[in-house]
């Protein structure tokens, strides 16, 4: 009896020992736990001019348990933006995109429910346009690593400014049954660079291939146009491509060409496709104020034609609008007859206009194969193509459009339906 009494009692010890193991050990781990937390207030979305000094100042609060000590804080800024000044504090670097980057050490210890403000200021370029800018650090007080939350933010802006998009067609001579090369021609006469910053919008070329010619070879790197976009790769065949730069971005001055191989059909006349340079939804874009120059056309002379008449057909001149065309068949939007798979548009014509790009040039000299040239402009340049260490980010639909729309902004993708690019 007395050996049963002891063990019971050795039971009851261990039990209440090991209760008051969590009980012991709770504070410690509280204290493990304590942290700073950290959230950035939002920089005022104010109207600017090429040339002017954005000039506002960010607030940090501690809503942790612990001290932040030492922050980091960073601006990140587009190619059209840049910092007035060297800051006491700070490291500048620039990357291979053109993004401009400071990260600088606050002299500062925030505690607890404390709060401390900073002063942001940059510059817009005279290139400035559709721009943008992070800024912040991370909930404990670290250099950022990607991705945003309440202590690192970014804003999109706009300068008061615009760029003029143009189109560049081609001529060629051939009888029918033979090929002939044609070339597209994408151009930023500036004066500002373009990429959109808040959706995947971009800057696009659309080309509707002559009635009376088949293309038989075409650039890799555009992508087949279908009723309202893009409806895959690039294939022969087709009725109409769209084609972007593969960073989905134009520098002021930059040039891309795409080249187009035709075979000329039977009985064919003099004929030309229309080449728009809009977006790649073939959207008119607002900044882009000269509308003149934003369409030309790939003209084939069909040696052997006895036709007096004029090329071209009697489709709409506004092709981009996707107006069918009727009677004549040379017309650049007159479908029935120009051989080519309309690709779920109407039969009537080209259908239409609307596109969203998933491939961009190569930017390796335009030839008969379909690759592209690129002349002019800087490379890459956006922190829309980025994440904060220089790493893709999630773009939604434009992230599958070769790393477009970055720094985890979600693309809106804008059809025809009343939508004009920003």
């Amino acid at each position: 009896m007395r050996q049963h009494t002891r063990r019971a009692a050795a039971v009851a010890t261990a039990v209440a020992l090991a209760a008051a193991v969590p009980a012991v050990l709770a504070p410690t781990a509280h204290a493990a736990e304590a942290a700073p937390d950290l959230s950035v207030s939002t920089l005022s979305s104010l109207p600017f001019e090429p040339g002017d000094v954005y000039e506002d100042t960010v607030t940090l609060t501690n809503h942790g348990t612990a001290p932040a000590d030492g922050v980091s804080f960073q601006v990140r800024l587009t190619r059209g933006l840049d910092f007035p000044e060297p800051v006491k504090g700070c490291t500048y670097t620039t990357d291979e995109q053109s993004v401009r980057t400071a990260l600088c050490e606050l002299d500062t210890v925030i505690q607890p429910g404390a709060t401390f403000t900073t002063p942001v200021r940059f510059k817009a370029l005279p290139h400035a346009l559709m721009e943008a800018v992070e800024y912040g650090t991370s909930r404990t007080g670290e250099a950022p690593s990607g991705g945003f939350d309440q202590a690192y933010q970014r804003l999109a802006m706009t300068a008061g400014s615009s760029a003029d998009v143009v189109a560049v067609g081609d001529r060629a001579e051939a009888a029918p049954g033979e090929t002939v090369t044609v070339r597209a021609t994408l151009r930023n006469d500036g004066p500002g660079w373009v990429q959109d910053q808040v959706s995947d919008n971009l800057p696009g070329l659309v080309v509707r291939v002559p009635a009376g010619t088949v293309a038989v070879e075409v650039p890799a790197d555009c992508s087949t146009f279908g009723v309202d976009g893009p409806s895959g790769p690039a294939k022969p065949g087709k009725s109409a491509y769209v084609c972007r730069p593969a960073d989905a971005s134009l520098d002021v001055d930059e040039t891309h060409t795409w080249a187009f191989s035709l075979k000329v059909k039977e009985g064919a006349k003099d004929t030309k496709g229309e080449v728009r340079a809009s977006s790649v939804y073939d959207i008119t874009p607002k900044y882009d104020k000269k509308l003149a120059n934003n369409t030309a056309y790939l003209r084939v002379d069909v040696t052997g034609d006895d036709d007096s008449g004029t090329s071209g057909g009697s489709g709409s001149a506004g092709g981009s609008a996707g107006a069918s065309g009727g009677g004549s068949t040379n017309g650049s939007t007159s479908g029935s007859t120009g051989g080519n798979d309309p690709d779920g548009q109407s039969t009537g014509g080209t259908g239409t206009a609307g596109s969203t790009g998933t491939t961009g040039s190569a930017g390796t000299g335009g030839s008969a194969t379909g690759t592209s040239g690129t002349t002019g402009g800087g490379t890459g340049g956006n922190l829309a193509a980025t994440g904060s260490d220089g790493t893709p980010l999630l773009a939604g639909a434009a992230a599958a459009a070769a790393a477009v729309g970055g720094l985890l902004v979600l693309a809106v993708r804008r059809r025809r339906a009343g939508a004009q690019s920003s």
